[in-house]
C-alpha cells in the first residue's frame, strides 16, 4: 500500500501520464469514501492512462523490467496488463467506455519490491519513444 500510493504521486506528476485513476487522489470521484474507509491508505491496484493511445501504452509494457505482465493482481511482484486488449477485450466499446478503459489505459498491481527499483523502472519505460 505504502509503495502504491507513492507511485500514484510519481504517476500524478509525470509528463506523459494523463490521468492516474486512484482513490486516494483528491481529484477521484470516490476520494471520500476512500478517506472514510481507508483511513490508513489502501489500493495497490490501479490504472492509469499514458498519453498517447495504444502504441505508446505497449511500448511502456514492453519496456517494464521490475514488471511482469500477467493478468491476475495483489501479487507480492508487481504485475503491469493493458486491460483494452486482454482482460477486458471481449467488451463492446460501448462497454468499455462505461468502465473508462480505453487503449492508453494501463493497469498496475504495485508489489513490495523496494520503492526505488519500482520508480526508476517506470520511469524508464515512460522515457521509452
Amino acid at each position: 500500500m505504502e509503495n502504491a500510493l507513492k507511485v500514484v504521486e510519481f504517476l500524478s506528476k509525470h509528463p506523459k501520464v494523463a490521468k492516474v485513476n486512484h482513490p486516494s487522489l483528491p481529484s477521484h470521484p470516490d476520494h471520500a469514501l476512500y478517506e472514510k474507509y481507508f483511513p490508513q491508505g489502501g489500493g495497490s491496484i490501479f490504472t492509469f492512462e499514458i498519453k498517447g493511445g495504444q502504441e505508446e501504452a505497449w511500448r511502456f509494457i514492453d519496456s517494464l523490467q521490475i514488471f511482469s505482465l500477467l493478468a491476475n493482481v495483489a501479487d507480492v511482484k508487481s504485475l503491469v496488463i493493458h486491460p483494452y486488449t486482454t482482460t477486458h477485450s471481449q467488451m463492446s466499446p460501448e462497454e468499455l467506455a462505461e468502465q473508462h478503459i480505453t487503449p492508453s489505459t494501463i493497469r498496475l498491481s504495485i508489489g513490495t519490491e523496494h520503492i526505488e527499483d519500482i520508480i526508476d523502472d517506470l520511469s524508464q519505460a515512460l522515457e521509452q519513444d
